[in-house]
Order: C-alpha cells, then structure tokens, then sequence
C-alpha cells in the first residue's frame, strides 16, 4: 500500500502512529481480563467530563428512549455505556488475541446456526451498536463464509493499516473503508455498486445499521422517525440475497459474549421502495426490542436522531 502524502504530512502521519502504539502497547501486553476492566473503571469516570457533548448526548437519546425512567435511571444507564465502551477500547486493540479464543464466543439459537451455516448462498448481516458490535460477524466467521464488511475509514493511513491488520481474522473477506461519517453516512453510488457486486457475486456482507443517515429512510426507532441507512435492504432486495440480523451481548461484565442471530424476511414484491422500507421498519423494531433487553450495553453518545 502507498500513500501520496506531503513529506510535512506524512511525519505528522508517523508520529500520530507511533503515539497510538506507545498509549496501547500496554493495553497489548497485559491480559485482557486485567485491562479491560481497568479500562471500563476510567472511562465511567472520565469520558463524561472529558466528552461533555457526546455525554449530554447519550443523556438526550436515553431520554426519547425511555421517557417513563427517571433522570437517576437513565444517568445510571449512561454511566454504564461508558464503561462498556471502555471495555470495548480494549477488546478492540487485542481483538486478534481474543477471537483467537472462541470460546469466548457464542451463537443463538444454535438451531438456527447450524440449519443454514453451510447453505447461506449470497447473505447480508446487519448489527447494532451493542456489546462488542464488531463480534456480530462472528457467525459468518464459524461457518467459514469469509465475510467483510464496511467500516469507518481512518484518516491517517497507517492508524487504518494497523487497525485493519488486528481484524484481519475477524473479515477474512477484507474491509470496504469509508471517510469520516459523523452526522453523514451517505454511501456514494460509486461504494454502492462495488458493494452490490460483492453479494451478488456471492460475497458475506457485514453492516451496521443503527445510526442517523442524513440520507437515509426514516423509520420508526423508540417512536420517533430516524433516518437509517438502506443500503443493505437495498442489495438484498436487488440481488436476491438472505439478510440476518445479529446482536452482540456482553455475559456480565466479561470479556466474554453471546451473538444472536434472527433472519430478515426480504419481500419480493412488484413495488421495491415499500420492499425497502418493510425491511427497514421490521429491522429497528428488532434492534429496538434488543436495546431494551439490556440498554446498558448499547451506544447512546452516538447520533440516533436528527
């Protein structure tokens, strides 16, 4: 891989780097069960002061959510996300270790697993923020399906570089990047045909579909309209293929989860767009209902609404 970067740039770039893998080098080192909760107890504590905004966000979406809790309850739910995301840092930067150890990982209903993993033909997955979301893929990973995904590019391409090379056993079908995506998560036709080549040639794909997209369809999400990105729906719907959903739950305070996984029925009929919007609305009312089984675990400082 190579990059065209101004020399100035470019050592910008290099220092970032190696400031990223000095500040986690001994998140690497120590044992996950010791750095992950050494994490989640910071992040409790200092990502409210420190990321006010996204705070006083998290706080606003849990209040559309839950509007019958009291300010207390919802406090307390918000000071949780923050400690599962702290847990989160961590698993991220030892992800290769800990999918390494698959028993830390398991699929439900495993009826359901074990009927379809060796006849999926073209599939769709898509996740929520919950848990550790990037574990959602785990199913297409055990059933040999050599999946990818789409996710949020890094600016600075050796930060990108390492971090995908940390996933590389988790999308052995290989990652589709896109830019920044705060507040746009507008798929260009461009992404949206190499996307749609790959399921229809067969190809696994993984995507996220729980956060505002400007340009999404606004369907119904805890009563209120939310934009939602439909590409997904979209291939699906165009080329045939199957769409699952799954949700990643943390066991506890664990570095240690349960994946389930449902299907998404994709109509066929003569009118396309209510096709789409179908499976959108049955698609947020899933991860609507996954959210209130255990709102602690789900990413609430994120943008949901407009």
């Amino acid at each position: 891989m190579t990059f065209e970067l101004s020399p100035l740039r470019d050592l910008q770039f290099r220092l970032e780097y190696a400031a990223l893998r000095f500040i986690t080098g001994p998140f690497r080192l120590l044992p996950l069960e010791v750095a992950a909760p050494f994490s989640a107890w910071w992040w409790r504590r200092l990502a409210p002061i420190f990321n006010p905004r996204r705070h006083q966000r998290a706080l606003e979406n849990l209040a559309i959510a839950f509007p019958e809790k009291t300010p207390a309850e919802r406090h307390a739910i918000c000071l949780a996300h923050w400690e599962n995301l702290g847990r989160v840092m961590v698993e991220t930067i030892q992800i290769d270790k800990l999918i390494a150890d698959p028993t830390r990982i398991a699929i439900t209903p495993d009826r359901v697993f074990r009927r379809y993993k060796d006849k999926l033909g073209p599939a769709i997955g898509v996740s929520l923020h919950m848990g550790n979301w990037e574990l959602a893929i785990w199913p297409f990973v055990v059933a040999n399906a050599n999946p990818a995904a789409v996710y949020r590019s890094v600016n600075n391409p050796y930060v990108d570089r390492y971090l995908r090379h940390l996933r590389r056993d988790l999308y052995p079908g290989g990652l589709f990047g896109r830019g920044k995506v705060e507040g746009d998560h507008g798929d260009n036709q461009r992404t949206a045909r190499i996307l749609t080549d790959f399921v229809r040639n067969g190809g696994r794909l993984g995507l996220v579909c729980d956060l505002f997209d400007r340009t999404g369809v606004p369907v119904a999400f805890f009563g209120e309209p939310a934009r939602t990105q439909a590409i997904g729906a979209m291939i699906a719907r165009r080329v045939g293929s199957r769409m699952w959903m799954s949700c990643c739950r943390r066991i506890g305070s664990q570095s240690r989860f349960v994946v389930e996984i449902k299907e998404l029925r994709v109509p066929r009929t003569a009118n396309q767009s209510d096709d789409i919007r179908a499976i959108m609305i049955e698609m947020q009312r899933q991860f609507e209902t996954w959210v209130r089984e255990t709102p602690e675990q789900w990413m609430w400082s994120n943008r949901r609404w407009s």
